[in-house]
């Protein structure tokens, strides 16, 4: 209506000066203007408001000048206003009154704009208010809740019902600690330590699948009956694994030490946020405060968040920090308070484990922690582990499934698996039959899963009671777990005597070169003769790169066994540098070696004698042979035979 107005307005003022002598165009602009006036308050406005002014006579009056003043009593709405203008003064008073109306039709239009954006503001707050009003009403009678809400509530209710069976390695893992196989020691030693009155932060070394973290469990649950032990019934158990650990250099979270979300940027609780309060979050340290924090992989940590634990391990408090936290402020809660200025408690006992060397942890990690080894599982360990574990599946396993199992791994979790999957395709083959149906794991079924999972023998080289001529065991170790390498010679007259070539496979590695060519001194050294009358090839079957000196006697033994033509015994294996004036030094991993050489069924095993003291004498099934000399361990390998004493027999009378 507005711009309706203003459009008459702007034709009455185009058309004025043109048309301003022509009465009767005035008359018609005078009846526009009351027109605009009658659209603005209404006919009954402008007759009632006409009335007030003492206008009404004046705009009834057949007179131009008459009307054109009850015009300006109406506009200007002034009542005194008596004049009645000249003929000639009428074309500027009605351009006045259209500059009067225009204002008017402008301020109206503003006030129109504003009032409904007050109007807007109004209904928004009022919405507001009713909202909240409908929550608290809410939170005092039912809370957040409503028929959606309710309706996913018992949705997750009844997920919540539906669980599938265990995995296998929780059904069949260890309840006691005599459970745990092949660990005695270790297990003792994890006890002794924790049942103490003064327990001790450790370090637990040892292949993977051989129980760590269950011995740890389980001896923390012994540790809590015994009254010497500073543990409470209800000391927790805190397991992590270190992989997952790692450090925000911007301290926005630390799941392990803890964190604190400030109110802008990471968000404290509602009610701390508002007021500005900034609130820390516990980490696991104080999880585990009381009991023992657990972290498997403990060599995977990231440096400076080990370094930051080794901190609390020394304080037993975690402190927290923040630009946000005003002491003097009334609005923080007392344990916000008390968290800032004594930190919160973190008196635990830790424990890591670890498959990598001890050399390659932090040396302060390990200077305030004692260290227990765990042994590498034989296959006799790994039979007992299936068999137990089929007798609390309450299944029956045909006599050749333990032995076929513990060929293809040295993990007992690994064993488990294969068992577990056995069972299932039991299971699987025999709803498919029917008739009587029988509880029995058999040979066919471990092969499947075997097959189907493409694993391979562990133990490729296995001893046999037959002597070969150039061929001798030595063995190797790669972290915690041993094995046997096979080493053979061959060794041919050389076309011209002290011309021989020595050939060895460069793959091997610069140590398996330098052990060759000690050999060939140590050859000269025990026989009198020169290697070099002879060609001779050193091969490490199988590529196995040797970053140590430890084959030396392997390969000594086997050149003089190729060179003599002197059969050497296959169910010894042997470790142990040589020097050039043939003595046996000592290497290093020895006791996982002798671990590796049970796997493949050596009866006897040659160390060094300087390393005799670390064998414990709780170690069966396997000879042990300390030797000092290259001569000693040859006295166990080689076999003496008639060609070869013959043989040797003519070199000295030649």
């Amino acid at each position: 209506m507005s711009e309706n107005i203003t459009a008459a307005i702007d034709a009455g003022k185009e058309v004025l000066p043109v048309l301003a002598s022509d009465r009767h165009l005035l008359e018609r602009q005078v009846a526009a203007l009351y027109g605009v006036l009658c659209d603005i308050y209404g006919t009954d406005k402008v007759v009632l408001r006409a009335s007030k002014l003492e206008a009404l006579d004046l705009i009834r009056s057949g007179d131009l000048a008459a009307r054109v003043l009850a015009l300006e009593k109406l506009i200007y709405e002034d009542p005194t206003i008596n004049d009645l203008p000249a003929e000639e003064e009428i074309p500027q008073v009605l351009t006045a009154l259209q500059e009067e109306l225009a204002d008017f039709i402008a301020r109206r239009t503003v006030e129109e704009k504003l009032e409904q954006r007050i109007a807007e503001r109004m209904q928004e707050r009022h919405e507001e208010y009713i909202q909240e009003i409908r929550r608290q009403v809410l939170k005092e009678n039912n809370g957040p809740e409503n028929a959606q809400t309710l309706k996913k509530l018992a949705i997750l209710e009844k997920m919540s019902r539906i669980t599938l069976s265990r995995t296998a390695l929780e059904a069949l893992r260890p309840r006691r600690l005599e459970e745990i196989v092949g660990q005695d020691q270790a297990v003792q030693a994890i006890l002794a330590k924790l049942a103490s009155p003064f327990p001790q932060h450790m370090i637990i070394y040892g292949p993977p699948g051989v129980g760590k973290t269950t011995a740890a469990r389980l001896a923390l649950e012994e540790a809590k009956k015994i009254s010497s032990s500073p543990f409470k019934p209800q000391a927790p158990f805190v397991e992590v694994d270190g992989t997952t650990l790692r450090w925000d250099p911007r301290e926005v979270t630390n799941p392990l030490l803890g964190s604190v979300h400030d109110p802008i940027y990471q968000g404290a609780r509602r009610d701390l946020a508002e007021s500005g309060v900034p609130e820390p979050k516990l980490g696991l340290v104080t999880e585990a405060h009381g009991g023992i924090l657990f972290i498997d992989e403990i060599g995977e940590m990231d440096p400076l968040l080990l370094n930051k634990l080794l901190k609390v391990l020394e304080d037993k408090r975690v402190e927290f920090d923040s630009s946000y936290y005003d002491p003097g402020d009334e609005s923080v809660p007392r344990y916000i308070k008390k968290l800032f200025e004594e930190g919160a408690p973190a008196d635990f006992i830790l424990i890591g484990a670890t498959t990598r060397e001890p050399e390659e942890l932090n040396p302060a990690l390990r200077s305030r922690c004692a260290e227990v080894f765990f042994e590498p599982l034989t296959p006799a360990h790994i039979q007992t582990i299936i068999k137990e574990a089929a007798g609390r599946l309450g299944v029956k396993l045909e006599p050749a499934v333990p032995e076929l199992i513990s060929e293809y791994t040295i993990e007992g979790r690994k064993a488990i698996n294969i068992l577990a999957e056995a069972y299932g395709l039991s299971l699987y083959q025999q709803q498919r039959k029917k008739g009587r149906r029988r509880r029995l794991i058999t040979v066919d079924h471990v092969m499947q899963v075997l097959r189907s999972a493409r694993l391979t023998p562990y133990t490729t080289v296995k001893a046999k009671d037959t002597p070969e001529v150039g061929r001798v065991l030595g063995l190797a170790v790669a972290g915690f777990v041993g094995s046997v390498l096979e080493i053979e010679a061959m060794a041919f007259p050389a076309r011209e005597p002290g011309k021989g070539n020595i050939r060895f496979n460069e793959t091997a590695g610069s140590m398996a070169r330098d052990s060759v060519f000690n050999a060939a001194v140590v050859f000269r050294l025990l026989t009198g003769e020169d290697l070099y009358n002879y060609d001779v090839h050193v091969n490490i079957v199988g590529g196995a790169n040797i970053d140590g000196p430890s084959a030396g006697l392997a390969i000594t033994a086997a050149i003089i066994s190729a060179v003599q033509e002197r059969p050497v015994r296959q169910d010894i294996a042997v470790t142990g540098e040589i020097s050039i004036q043939g003595k046996v030094k000592p290497v290093g991993g020895v006791l996982e070696k002798i671990y590796g050489a049970k796997q493949a069924g050596m009866k006897m095993v040659l160390i060094p004698a300087e390393n005799a003291a670390e064998v414990p004498a709780s170690i069966k099934g396997i000879d042990i042979r300390p030797v000092a000399t290259v001569a000693e361990a040859l006295d166990y390998l080689l076999l003496a035979t008639a060609k070869a004493k013959g043989r040797r027999r003519s070199r000295a009378g030649a």
